[in-house]
């Protein structure tokens, strides 16, 4: 796989998914192309409003780093870099963004948003390893 489709991203969106409605959770779920570009994204009820665009950005910041967004976030407090030092607005280094590997290529990423910060984190990379199973 050198790209991933959309069908790709719905599969690791269901189990994202599938995961928050069986426990009754309310968050948002997007994921991103290699650019950090949306392809699909998933509101589950009683998610937070502002969660929508923290998951997408949090995805965005996976995908053009090539690395977790709390990896980015724990460099910038550590190097007291600001992290709005990276030129775009959309970078976060909330936990819950997460690549997605194809043969060990990032392909995209999965943000997840709304839920206690090592929650996000757990959820996304459960969704985050269906892409490679």
């Amino acid at each position: 796989m050198a790209e991933l489709t959309h069908r790709d991203a719905q599969r690791v969106l269901a189990a994202a998914q599938a995961e928050l409605e069986r426990d009754d959770l309310g968050a948002a779920v997007a994921v991103v192309d290699t650019h950090g570009e949306l392809i699909a994204l998933v509101r589950t009820d009683g998610c937070p409003l502002p969660s929508i665009n923290n998951a997408i950005n949090k995805a965005y910041t996976a995908a053009r780093e090539r690395r977790p967004s709390r990896d980015i976030g724990d460099a910038s407090r550590r190097e007291q870099f600001a992290i709005t030092n990276f030129g775009d607005l959309r970078y976060t280094g909330w936990g819950g963004g997460v690549p997605l590997l194809a043969g060990g290529v990032v392909v995209g990423a999965i943000g997840v948003s709304g839920l206690p910060e090592e929650h996000d984190m757990r959820i996304a990379a459960d969704a985050a390893a269906t892409l490679a199973g």
